[in-house]
């Protein structure tokens, strides 16, 4: 599975690809250090430490959505894209760690949401309920997770209880808990708020449309995947880039 993009092998620069490099080894050694600190160093018990608790859910939540997107990023050849094997192999693990997920099944199925977006044949579209949020986020929840990922996620949590023991909980709060949030976070910016059925029609065959969050905004709440139609026209961009993109100062062929 390990091909190149031509398309961004063509646009994307030495420096580019170290840039995002850089922000891929911040991204997921910042997941790291927070999953082993919280779950395994912090004393949770002791009272001081309680007001820091949402703030390291809310942390670890954006944390797994910008690890998403660094895969996502390498689905499309974006992260590395004159050696698809490293680019590979970088999104295998951030899949891994966040859920189990197979990088190839996601590849398939994310390739395939570009070609027919927004149609019945699309597996991140829900045609019985293009819009109602929780109906479509149950569909697309059933689609992704299945029994690999059940038993993948059950040999981690039973592993997880034998070395955590009376510090079980943790695991829970900084790591189940952070999971579900992005989950819920990564559909609803980059796949239902984009995709979903309104009044005024799509504008072309994209079948999408991007939010109009300022720069601060976007990064927070997905990584910039909300500029979504930005990223249909141009897969090949890399999501740091999606800004410079929309703002119309690349130009990219």
């Amino acid at each position: 599975m390990a091909t190149a993009n031509p398309k961004a092998a063509a646009n994307l620069t030495t420096r580019d690809t170290a840039i995002g490099l850089s922000l891929a080894a911040l991204i997921v050694g910042s997941w790291l250090v927070l999953h082993v600190g919280a779950i395994f160093m912090v004393d949770w018990t002791v009272p001081a430490t309680w007001p820091w608790i949402p703030l390291v859910i809310l942390l670890q939540t954006w944390l797994f959505v910008g690890m998403f997107i660094v895969a996502h990023d390498s689905m499309h050849g974006a992260l590395v894209p004159r050696q698809p094997a490293l680019n590979e192999w970088i999104g295998r693990v951030c899949v891994a760690l966040y859920a189990g997920f197979s990088y190839k099944a996601l590849y398939e199925s994310h390739h395939k949401h570009h070609r027919y977006s927004g149609t019945p044949q699309d597996p991140d579209f829900d045609a019985e309920f293009p819009r109602t949020f929780w109906p479509w986020y149950g569909t697309f929840f059933r689609r992704y997770f299945g029994r690999r990922e059940l038993i993948v996620l059950t040999v981690v949590v039973a592993v997880y209880a034998l070395i955590l023991r009376e510090r079980f909980p943790t695991m829970l709060a900084f790591w189940a808990l952070p999971a579900i949030l992005s989950s819920v976070q990564l559909f609803y910016f980059g796949t239902y708020r984009p995709h979903r059925i309104e009044a005024q029609p799509f504008t072309d065959r994209h079948n999408t449309r991007s939010n109009d969050f300022g720069w601060l905004l976007s990064l927070l709440t997905c990584f910039h995947f909300g500029y979504h139609h930005e990223h249909h026209d141009k897969p090949w961009i890399p999501w740091w880039k999606l800004p410079r993109y929309r703002a119309g100062l690349l130009v990219e062929r």
